[in-house]
């Protein structure tokens, strides 16, 4: 099964509106991608090298962040860029995190993806409210495999 066949088409419109309705309360930019195996041992890792493949770091505030989900492996991970982190607690996305990880635990990919965006647009808000004047800068549609 290729990666973006695990999701129909509803349901890459669920995620891609979800991404879009996070990006109407912060300038943050969200991206998600997804592969069947993370070739890395370490999953962090792996969505490190992802973020920039996907030039997350490029955004103007520095306030991207990666939704990377490896579903046969069980492993994700949410990264944000350094803008975020010079603003926010150490913990930030602990309960983003622990969402997606009681959704994903019952194969509920699309559900965890939609929640945890939601989520992130929620906390973002906060530290990079969104501005009338507010760019786009990254594509709303899903990163596949490799």
């Amino acid at each position: 099964m290729s990666d973006s066949l695990l999701f129909n088409d509803e349901q890459q419109e669920r995620i891609i509106a979800a991404i879009r309705e996070a990006e109407k309360q912060t300038s943050g930019e969200v991206k998600v991608h997804i592969e069947k195996k993370c070739p890395e041992p370490d999953v962090m890792e792996r969505a490190r090298q992802v973020f920039v493949k996907l030039n997350l770091h490029q955004t103007s505030e520095r306030n991207g962040v990666l939704f990377y989900l490896a579903y046969e492996d069980r492993k994700f991970a949410v990264l944000g860029d350094e803008g975020i982190y010079k603003k926010v607690a150490h913990n930030f996305w602990d309960s983003t995190k622990n969402l997606l990880r009681a959704r994903f635990r019952n194969n509920q990919f699309t559900e965890g993806l939609c929640e945890g965006i939601e989520e992130a647009g929620i906390q973002l808000k906060t530290h990079f409210p969104y501005r009338s004047d507010d760019i786009n800068e990254l594509p709303d549609d899903i990163s596949f495999g490799n």
